[in-house]
């Protein structure tokens, strides 16, 4: 179970991927049902200021051998090539990695995985602009391009930015349930989750006229999962064309309308085989997806296991 996390610092952190595993993980929700966190930021001098890359510093109470602990080891972004790592902090990543705990890494921090020598071997990302620089430093590495993260036995890469969000929610999810990962980004304040393979970025940028978000219609849609979700419904209540829509929803959300809804079934499916007895043919219905034989297929695409196998890991799980 998840339960021990801690985040390493080196200089030139980026204060929004070191942010990100603060708030997934460092703030205590056990209110809201979310089991809480032992959490720590550790650093090479315990109490020696570490440089961000945006000109502050951060002071960390901890050093790299408090990852000895750590369910979970999240590294967040730095300097993509530049200098080594500590070789303790190299020591510790390995050795999480050995021992079977999580090791994640955000955004560039993957670069940091990369010199430890955990990735090679493994699958891995890390954001668009530095896929190529990641490739070339790590030949033994294959590396994803364009997507938001991958997972590969108990190490997980990440893309840049929000990316770093989907992963902790994934991470999250797999370990916890749906029930708090969805808890944890409702409070975030940030759209359910976005599968690993959708692509990292839009080539096209909106135009002025359509900069409105299509979070309002997002929201409602996960709220009525049941509901006809076609095209034609969700634009007539964004107010707009199907065409538009479909180009306005492809570019904010990264996948089509129905990919995107197809998601939230299967992720609103996961929770109700989690925390409820319906059987498999209810859940479909409540999800809008209709029949079990529905259900079955697309699940066991995104998910890798059927409803029933996933059912008897996770309802015994908690």
């Amino acid at each position: 179970m998840l339960r021990n996390v801690a985040v390493p610092l080196v200089n030139t952190v980026s204060p929004f991927e070191f942010a990100v595993a603060c708030e997934v993980f460092g703030i205590d929700r056990s209110e809201q049902g979310v089991p809480s966190f032992d959490f720590a930021v550790c650093s090479q001098e315990p109490g020696r200021p570490v440089a961000t890359a945006m000109g502050f510093t951060l002071t960390a109470e901890h050093g790299f051998d408090r990852l000895a602990e750590a369910d979970l080891v999240v590294v967040p972004a730095s300097g993509p090539r530049h200098g080594g790592i500590p070789e303790a902090l190299a020591e510790q990543l390995r050795a999480a990695v050995e021992r079977g705990a999580w090791v994640m890494s955000l955004c560039s921090g993957a670069f940091t995985l990369g010199k430890a020598g955990v990735l090679d071997g493994r699958r891995a990302t890390t954001h668009w602009m530095h896929t190529r620089e990641l490739a070339e430093d790590f030949p033994e590495v294959d590396v994803v391009l364009d997507v938001l993260y991958v997972e590969d036995g108990n190490v997980i890469t990440s893309a840049g930015t929000a990316a770093s969000i989907d992963a902790t929610l994934h991470l999250v999810r797999k370990e916890l349930g749906a029930a708090a990962a969805s808890t944890i980004a409702r409070r975030m304040v940030v759209p359910p989750q976005r599968d690993g393979g959708q692509r990292q970025y839009v080539e096209a940028p909106l135009p002025a006229v359509e900069a409105d978000s299509l979070q309002p219609v997002l929201e409602w849609a996960t709220e009525n999962l049941s509901a006809d979700l076609s095209v034609e419904t969700l634009a007539r209540r964004a107010m707009m064309s199907e065409r538009t829509f479909a180009r306005r929803f492809r570019a904010e959300t990264g996948a089509t309308p129905h990919a995107w809804v197809t998601t939230q079934r299967v992720l609103l499916a996961r929770r109700l085989l989690e925390d409820t007895d319906a059987s498999v043919e209810q859940v479909a219905s409540r999800t809008g997806l209709g029949t079990a034989a529905i259900l079955r297929h697309h699940f066991t695409r995104q998910v890798g296991t059927t409803p029933q196998a996933y059912r008897r890991t996770f309802r015994c799980a908690s």
